[in-house]
């Protein structure tokens, strides 16, 4: 029975560090697509430029001036990294429930069993 309540106990814990995994995956995908969204402003906003107004860019505490194609480069680069890193993190979040959902099954399939067995004990005794 100590045998079964140890098994029992790693899964617990296999199963709440599946369950912490699950939940800053899906921390990084909320703010990815935070920084999504926020690129895709930028990128509304260069359509309303026109082409000879001045771009600027905040380093540190500076402003420098940049080309609009460098702007758009560097934004567009980011969007298709962004979105990337978004499926990346979809398919580990996927893995993730997956893994969950099977660590779930063996955690009742163990309590199941120890429950027949401590019953069929108990009828052994009371016979």
């Amino acid at each position: 029975m100590a045998d079964v309540q140890a098994r029992l106990q790693s899964l617990s814990e296999d199963f709440t560090k599946l369950q912490k995994d699950l939940q800053e995956s899906v921390l990084s995908r909320q703010k990815l697509e935070a920084q999504k969204q926020e690129n895709l402003g930028v990128q509304r906003e260069f359509v309303k430029l026109k082409d000879d107004e001045t771009i600027y860019k905040l380093i540190g505490p500076i402003l420098l001036k940049q080309d609009k194609s460098d702007a758009e480069s560097t934004v567009n680069g980011r969007l298709e990294f962004i979105g990337k890193e978004i499926q990346r993190l979809e398919t580990q979040i996927k893995e993730t429930q997956v893994k969950i959902e099977k660590k779930k099954g063996e955690i009742i399939q163990l309590q199941t069993s120890a429950q027949a067995a401590s019953g069929q004990q108990q009828q052994a005794v009371a016979a």
